[in-house]
């Protein structure tokens, strides 16, 4: 019924479209020649019929409104492309005003578009007042579950109501007894928690459940298959969302590879367009830092030449996103000294190497102020996890679990663990699995505000460490 009802006030709103381009092309209004009329019923026409091929009457439920917005777009361009062709392959394209084509091209559109994103508000706040919504039961170990349950309850919405969980850490057989402190005794959220398979399954149908949600790792297949045939003469709709937390560290998109559905375990977490905001900043931010401490520069640079000798600044080989090498600038805070081959000696506490102004500099992380051309020129951002070097890298990958993982974005000047107090050298290995859950925290919790939550206590109170030296 209200697929119908919305399938009508598209064609409605197409012919409004071309109705209301005519009166603002021809004032006052004249009829409609059969040119035009023709175009507008064909446009109806092809709404009817291509729209749903696009998706567009597709339920929506708990899922962004960007997406819908942008299916709905691309199936009205269709649509006009359409009509396009047919004028052009009935040689009727003289006799079409192109400014009536712009007008009832837009008018319509953005009526469509406009009303489908007052009917997702509409639903959205009926959802989150607890109508419009469909019964859910979850399938899988408690851990996984109470992180669905915290999505679900956070998105209320989206109009998903759980009702029980089925425990599949506890592997009970179909034909197993009934155990009654099993089937509802245990409780997850204020849920009940199932352990017996025929329990969940008469708990499904009885109250007519409306989803079973398989969230199971990819090895229980034949868990799986049960299941599917347990409810294969029942109208439950199952979905499969595979358990991976221990597969990869960032969140997992299924994506379309040659016509394949493909689980991304281990690709970048943000997409190019999501990212846009980061680099823009980190341009702009970096551009304008430059040119205002030019006068700092040149008089740290005066300051490092006068008490050592040696070159202004210092460079060093690090990994930037995806693992790609670049220099890394620093003003030089040490003597010129000699390192062995694959060796790399942190600085610590009086170390003779640091100079007078180079331990200020460490101090109050003035020496790396040069990476801002870093971030300029694209390898860094100005918020990321902190690159080390080479030979740290080599050291913890193996140690520290998830470490390489903090290269798949941008290294930044400055981060969520320095900000957290964890700057300077790191000798113990407690002390770097601290500091790179707080980098994998950043990414997976990422935003451009929370970058600007981090540049703002960097500026107040990130710059000076104690551990620096």
């Amino acid at each position: 019924m209200f697929r119908n009802t919305a399938r009508c006030l598209d064609a409605l709103f197409v012919i409004a479209g071309g109705l209301l381009a005519q009166w603002m092309r021809f004032s006052p209004l004249v009829a409609l020649p059969d040119t035009e009329r023709l175009m507008i019923a064909f446009n109806c026409v092809l709404v009817l019929l291509m729209f749903p091929g696009f998706g567009v009457y597709e339920t929506w439920r708990g899922k962004p409104l960007t997406s819908m917005l942008a299916r709905v777009a691309a199936a009205w361009l269709a649509v006009v492309a359409g009509a396009l062709l047919l004028a052009f392959t009935l040689h009727r394209m003289d006799a079409v005003s192109r400014l009536w084509l712009a007008y009832s091209t837009l008018i319509s559109g953005v009526l469509i578009i406009v009303t489908k994103c007052a009917v997702h508000a509409a639903l959205r706040s009926v959802r989150r007042r607890g109508m419009n919504f469909r019964t859910v039961a979850i399938v899988g170990a408690p851990g996984f579950a109470r992180t669905l349950l915290a999505h679900l309850e956070h998105a209320p919405q989206a109009g998903f109501k759980p009702v029980c969980v089925f425990d599949s850490g506890i592997h009970t057989s179909i034909h197993a007894s009934t155990e009654a402190s099993g089937a509802y005794g245990a409780r997850l959220n204020r849920l009940p928690v199932l352990s017996d398979l025929n329990a969940f399954a008469a708990k499904v149908r009885d109250e007519h459940v409306n989803e079973v949600w398989l969230a199971l790792p990819l090895s229980e297949e034949r868990m799986i298959y049960r299941f599917q045939r347990m409810f294969r003469n029942d109208f439950v709709n199952l979905r499969f969302i595979p358990d991976v937390r221990s597969l990869s560290l960032f969140n997992h998109s299924l994506v379309d590879v040659v016509g394949l559905p493909t689980l991304s375990l281990g690709a970048p977490p943000f997409s190019p367009p999501q990212m846009w905001p980061k680099l823009i900043f980190d341009r702009l931010f970096a551009a304008a830092a430059l040119i205002a401490l030019a006068p700092v520069f040149l008089v740290l640079a005066v300051g490092i030449k006068l008490t050592s000798p040696g070159p202004v600044f210092f460079r060093q080989t690090r990994k930037g996103a995806d693992g790609e090498t670049f220099s890394i600038y620093k003003f030089r805070s040490m003597t010129v000294h000699q390192e062995a081959h694959g060796e790399l000696t942190q600085a610590s506490r009086n170390d003779a190497r640091v100079t007078k102004l180079g331990g200020f500099m460490r101090r109050t992380s003035l020496d790396e102020l040069p990476q801002f051309l870093n971030v300029l020129l694209g390898q860094m951002s100005v918020v990321g996890p902190r690159p080390h070097a080479i030979e740290h890298d080599d050291l913890y990958k193996d140690q520290v679990y998830g470490y390489m993982h903090r290269y798949r974005i941008k290294p930044g000047i400055t981060g969520w663990a320095q900000v957290n107090g964890y700057r300077g050298a790191t000798r113990k290995v407690e002390k770097m699995e601290a500091r790179v859950k707080f980098d994998l925290f950043y990414i997976h919790n990422w935003s451009f505000w929370f970058d600007m939550k981090i540049v703002f206590i960097t500026i107040f109170k990130g710059f000076v460490g104690r551990n620096a030296f």
